[in-house]
């Protein structure tokens, strides 16, 4: 594969951002086989806004020769209180995440931060170094990374976060960082701190959020407006109605589709659209929607473009897209779905959450 083939893969929708697309064809004309991560908190069931966006993503990277891991942020989970903090519950989760996306990305690897850190003076040495080159204001704007906000009360060991999260960069020796839209910012602290410390610095590349179901909202997470309400809309798995679990059946999918915020030939924010987007133009090469013949029959799409415009000018109701969009969702999510049920131990631990 040619290096022009490998940008067009590594470019291709979820990618939103490149930093700089100029640094990473300077990478693969260096180095057959970049490394690569992509770090997750151990939290709750996941929806398919983490494993399906990620993964889509990971596998994209995996084909283009990139040597790719998942980090399970173990230690970060339990500083951001996931599971109220019960550190055995959260090592038994990161089995669950780790069979996931073993099982939808295969050929990747899997770090846990547990394993990483154990006796590493190194990795403890580069922590106060990274840290003695930001101020406390500074690291507090990329509080944001973990779903927190200055005006929180916040316990000590959570500004640890983010100086830790971009020494995981540098302990793995990566390549390429990669995360969704929400990590930017830790992101971009290390590509400013990395050459004061003459360390290699990564390419960042970011990929889209998936909204939830709901109707889109701002929660002051962010100072850019527009990016506000990207982060505050995401689909949450704190929410469980406005977001589908990669363990839900036709059924519940269909339900929660049909429930959600799609006002007519409103493209913006627009959940539904957004999963056509990323997830069904990702896998397929069309959607087909069936409707009946006296509101024009069935109606295939070639490309996300024709179907947003149809929907724009009100040539497609709703409950058709929804339809559509539900029964394609399903497709993409039955070999998952099928594959935990034959591990329902995995799931034992979220029982008692």
């Amino acid at each position: 594969m040619d290096i022009e083939e490998k940008m067009n893969i590594i470019n291709r929708p979820p990618t939103e951002e490149i930093v700089t697309i100029n640094d990473l064809r300077l990478l693969l004309e260096n180095k057959e086989h970049p490394t690569h991560y992509i770090g997750f908190e151990i939290s709750g069931l996941m929806h398919i806004g983490t494993l399906l966006i990620s993964g889509f993503k990971i596998n994209d990277f995996i084909k283009a020769g990139i040597d790719c891991r998942v980090f399970l942020a173990d230690w970060h989970s339990y500083i951001n209180n996931k599971f109220g903090g019960d550190w055995d519950k959260i090592r038994i989760a990161s089995k669950y995440y780790e069979e996931a996306f073993k099982f939808f990305c295969p050929g990747v690897k899997v770090v846990h931060g547990s394993e990483l850190y154990s006796g590493n003076d190194e990795y403890w040495k580069n922590l106060v170094k990274f840290s003695k080159h930001i101020t406390l204001a500074r690291n507090i704007r990329c509080l944001t990374i973990m779903g927190r906000s200055k005006k929180e009360k916040l316990d000590f060991a959570q500004y640890l976060y983010p100086p830790m999260q971009a020494i995981d960069i540098k302990a793995m020796d990566i390549d390429i960082a990669h995360a969704g839209m929400d990590q930017r910012k830790v992101h971009m602290l290390a590509r400013e701190v990395f050459p004061k410390l003459r360390w290699k610095v990564p390419v960042a590349i970011h990929h889209s959020l998936l909204p939830g179901l709901s109707e889109p909202s701002r929660l002051g997470l962010d100072e850019n407006s527009k990016l506000d309400t990207i982060f505050s809309s995401k689909m949450s798995k704190s929410k469980p109605s406005t977001c589908i679990f990669i363990h839900d059946d036709a059924d519940e999918i269909e339900k929660k589709i049909q429930k959600a915020w799609c006002p007519e030939g409103i493209v913006e924010y627009n959940p539904i659209l957004e999963m056509a987007k990323q997830i069904i133009f990702h896998e397929f090469n069309t959607l087909e929607i069936d409707r009946p013949a006296k509101f024009g029959g069935k109606i295939i799409f070639e490309d996300f473009y024709e179907l947003e415009k149809a929907y724009k000018e009100k040539r497609l109701h709703p409950a058709d897209l929804k339809a559509g969009v539900a029964k394609a969702i399903d497709k993409i999510v039955a070999p998952i779905r099928s594959h935990f049920k034959g591990k329902p131990e995995l799931l034992e631990v979220f029982k008692s959450d």
